[in-house]
């Protein structure tokens, strides 16, 4: 049985001398042998898998992959969806004393390729046939690669390319392999050090070629450690797989705390069950990126939307009191009798249902992170009653702040973590110092030199410390926006802001020294703008025909308004388009975090922008598209230029 307590767990562990990812799973297996490690949602219903087969398939599979030629400081590529044999993997590398890296599912065959080729891996592990493919098409351009193994063998049965195992073969490979060596398993454990470089995280490349980030064993657990730390995560808890695993938020704050702690870390099915999937697993925490969080947002504010009237009447009278309830725990006061009398029938009638519909019953507190989140969005999910905090981290830095119990507040990013320290330089940059820093970029000394200065890391990031100690975020130092007045603006705090809107899907925000004023490039949710466009009869044929009604307009300029009220009248937005199409990851107009390339998208751009500012009505706007079965086209359309005006 699971007895011991969280803190006494990683207490223990470190006077052990656990160090490696590859001892901690070793060390869990020593103690929980038969409890309850993953749970994988597989045709409908839930499997378990133990430490004992988690502890055994990773042995096997590293012992498979020293067979097949895999050594010491090898690297290993892993693309596929969150499932257990993701990790698996990735563990069975590193206990052998290889690194991992991974690469995100919906990246397209050039930026495998690019990854690949730069972290110099000799296998590839990969989830189904897509992926197989993808690799495949690249294998000529590849030629260190020695094997593509991959999990899911649906559609692979006449593939027969010598270079394609799969995973179950490899782990016969493994158990034969053992026959021979039969302490080669524990003594490649014992081998590793916490300085040991575990994972080559590559960066979601906003401002050119993504880079990769060494991270080792001991960064990745002393964040994790951090973490944990703040939200006290028990070893009985349910904790849910839904970052992206070629992500380092995935180790940070899933699957790093999960093997510290032992918590169960659950895997929904597909993609696309998730929010189903939460609801019965029922989380005791959860982690979103800001985009979901605002997605989740926009879903209730839809569903409102077209909700029976007395579902829509009790939204609208219980909200408020919700809101009020979370304004008094933000100032760590307590409701007066008034209020606690309201949120009695608020809490049965809105949100218990609520909380329940959103799978979020039995979370105990919840966490956001990546970037910043809109105060609107932050707000109403505590209104709802969910205990939501912001995380500040980066892969480079690991974990640098979060909130604590009793310390949210809408405008910070939270104290600095643990055995972390802090400083801002004269040009309001951020310097971070701790255990949790990267060793340094693979193959890119020079880069290395300009970011980790005499043991500190400049986060390129312009922050500012509040007189509680709280770090307030606001935007990347090279994306603050300075007007020819002088002004200063934010535009991630002006994008996070509209975002909060249903109707907008993304923004971009532009101004610039040579530029008297702020405009924005937007988005419109097509689902959501055409709901409300149906409701009020306006006809529409496409998206390029919806976003340039004067309708839509009107309607989206009621949001710029709205987030023109928080700011100073010299930062405000003047101008805006709505554009014909969505900002495309596989355009390299977003990462595949779905963070803008501002760069890009600036110099794609151009003509438009130039539009905007030259006081023109409109204009005719080319740009390639890429389809989703790789055929590229043109689409030709006029946009307009329009005046924010008063409301």
């Amino acid at each position: 049985m699971k007895t011991q307590t969280n803190a006494e767990t990683i207490e223990t562990m470190k006077k052990k001398g656990i160090d490696t990812i590859p001892k901690l799973i070793r060390h869990n297996f020593d103690k929980w042998a038969d409890e309850t490690a993953m749970c994988m949602k597989t045709f409908g219903i839930w499997q378990k898998y133990s430490w004992r087969k988690y502890y055994e398939t990773i042995e096997y599979f590293s012992l498979g992959l020293i067979s097949l030629g895999l050594e010491r400081g090898d690297v290993v590529c892993i693309i596929g969806d969150n499932e257990p044999e993701w990790f698996w993997g990735e563990f069975a590398v590193q206990a052998t004393g290889g690194i991992t890296t991974g690469i995100f599912v919906d990246s397209i065959p050039s930026e495998v390729k690019y990854i690949a080729s730069h972290s110099g891996a000799k296998f590839a592990i990969v989830n189904d046939q897509e992926q197989t493919d993808k690799f495949l098409e690249i294998r000529s351009e590849l030629p260190v690669l020695k094997k593509i193994i991959y999990w899911d063998p649906k559609g692979l049965k006449n593939y027969d390319d010598p270079l394609l195992i799969s995973f179950n073969e490899v782990l016969k490979l493994g158990r034969e392999y053992k026959k021979s060596n039969p302490d080669l398993f524990e003594q490649n454990i014992n081998r590793g050090h916490g300085d040991d470089i575990a994972f080559i995280y590559y960066t979601s490349g906003t401002t050119g070629l993504p880079k990769g980030v060494r991270m080792s064993h001991k960064a990745l657990i002393s964040t994790a450690e951090g973490f944990i730390a703040r939200y006290p995560i028990d070893i009985d808890d349910n904790l849910i797989s839904n970052f992206p695993a070629a992500w380092v938020g995935d180790s940070y704050f899933a699957t790093i705390p999960h093997l510290l702690t032992g918590a169960i870390l659950n895997f929904p099915e597909e993609p696309e069950t998730i929010a189903e999937d939460t609801r019965e697993i029922g989380p005791n925490f959860v982690i979103y990126g800001p985009r979901q969080w605002e997605s989740l947002v926009s879903e209730i504010q839809v569903k409102m939307i077209d909700a029976h009237p007395l579902k829509r009447f009790c939204y609208n009278l219980f909200l408020p009191v919700g809101h009020k309830f979370a304004d008094y725990k933000f100032q760590n006061k307590k409701p007066n009798i008034w209020w606690r009398l309201l949120y009695i029938p608020a809490y049965y009638l809105l949100f218990r249902p609520l909380k329940d519909k959103l799978g979020l019953s039995n979370v105990r507190f919840a966490v956001t992170g990546s970037s910043v989140l809109s105060l609107d969005t932050f707000r109403l999910i505590h209104a709802i009653g969910i205990e939501l905090r912001q995380n500040y981290a980066s892969t480079e830095a690991g974990l640098i702040s979060s909130h604590g119990e009793g310390e949210i507040a809408f405008e910070s990013v939270g104290r600095p973590a643990v055995n972390t320290e802090v400083r801002i330089t004269n040009e309001g940059e951020l310097l971070v110092r701790s255990g949790s820093m990267f060793s340094g970029y693979h193959n890119n000394p020079q880069k290395t030199a300009e970011v980790l200065i005499d043991g500190w890391c400049h986060t390129g990031d312009a922050v500012n410390i509040n007189e509680k100690g709280h770090l307030i975020f606001m935007d990347r130092i090279d994306h603050m926006g300075e007007l020819r007045s002088g002004i200063k603006y934010a535009p991630q705090y002006i994008e996070g802001r509209l975002r909060f809107s249903p109707y907008i899907k993304d923004a971009m925000v532009i101004g610039g020294k040579d530029r008297d004023y702020v405009a924005a490039i937007v988005n419109i949710d097509f689902t959501m703008v055409g709901k409300w466009a149906e409701k009020h009869h306006i006809p529409y044929t496409t998206f390029v025909d919806l976003s340039q009604k004067d309708e839509i307009a009107d309607l989206i300029q009621k949001d710029l308004r709205r987030v023109n009220s928080y700011l100073p009248e010299s930062s405000r937005t003047r101008k805006f388009v709505l554009m014909h199409k969505e900002f495309d990851a596989d355009e390299a107009e977003l990462t595949r975090t779905r963070k803008l390339r501002r760069e890009f998208m600036e110099a794609r751009y151009t003509d438009l922008i130039s539009a905007i500012y030259q006081n023109k009505d409109d204009i005719q706007i080319t740009a390639p598209v890429t389809y989703r079965d790789g055929r590229k086209g043109n689409v030709t359309t006029s946009i307009k230029i329009r005046t924010v005006t008063e409301g």
